[in-house]
C-alpha cells in the first residue's frame, strides 16, 4: 500500500471505532496506534461511561498501545483519529513522542491541529509531531453531524412529547 491508501485503510479502521462509541451513547470519535503497518492500539471516547474526562479516543488507544508495548513512549509510531486532536489529547500525544498523527475532520470547537492554532508545533516542546489532516473527512465530518443531528431530534420529541 501507498501512504494514501495506507492512511485510509487505518483510518477505516479508526471510524469504525467510532461507530461502537455512537452505539455506547459517546460522541462518536475512534483513534488507532500504528506501528510497522500494525495496529498495536486502539480507543474511542468512552468519558460518559467511565466517568473519565480523559478517556477521549486518542487517550484510549494510547493506553493500549503502552500498555502492549510495556513503554509509555511510542516513537515511530503514528495515530490514526477521525476528528482533530484537542488540546489534552495534543499534550498526550506530544508525550508519548508519537511520531505523526493523521486525522480525518477538523473540529473547530476545540481543535489544536489547525483550527485553532496548531499547539504542535509550539517551540517549547521537546518533540515534533509530524500532521496530515483531512483523511476521509467527510465521512469522518458526517459520524459527528449525524450523532449530533439525531441527539437535537431526540431533545426535540422529548420536548414535544412526540415518539417518532
Amino acid at each position: 500500500m501507498n501512504t494514501t491508501e495506507t492512511d485510509r485503510h487505518f483510518m477505516q479502521q479508526a471510524l469504525k471505532l467510532a461507530a461502537k462509541a455512537a452505539a455506547q451513547g459517546e460522541v462518536p470519535v475512534g483513534a488507532v496506534v500504528v506501528l510497522d503497518n500494525e495496529i498495536i492500539g486502539q480507543g474511542w471516547n468512552q468519558p460518559i461511561l467511565s466517568n473519565d474526562p480523559t478517556a477521549h479516543a486518542e487517550i484510549m488507544a494510547l493506553r493500549d498501545a503502552a500498555s502492549k508495548l510495556a513503554n509509555y513512549r511510542l516513537p515511530s509510531a503514528t495515530l490514526y483519529v477521525t476528528i482533530e486532536p484537542c488540546s489534552m489529547c495534543a499534550g498526550a500525544i506530544i508525550h508519548a513522542r508519537i511520531a505523526r498523527v493523521v486525522y480525518g475532520a477538523t473540529e473547530p470547537k476545540s481543535g489544536v491541529a489547525e483550527s485553532n492554532g496548531c499547539l504542535f508545533n509550539a517551540k517549547h516542546f521537546n518533540h515534533q509531531v509530524a500532521l496530515h489532516g483531512g483523511v476521509l473527512a467527510e465521512p469522518c465530518s458526517a459520524v459527528i453531524s449525524d450523532f449530533f443531528q439525531a441527539r437535537r431530534e431526540q431533545k426535540r420529541s422529548q420536548k414535544t412529547g412526540c415518539a417518532d
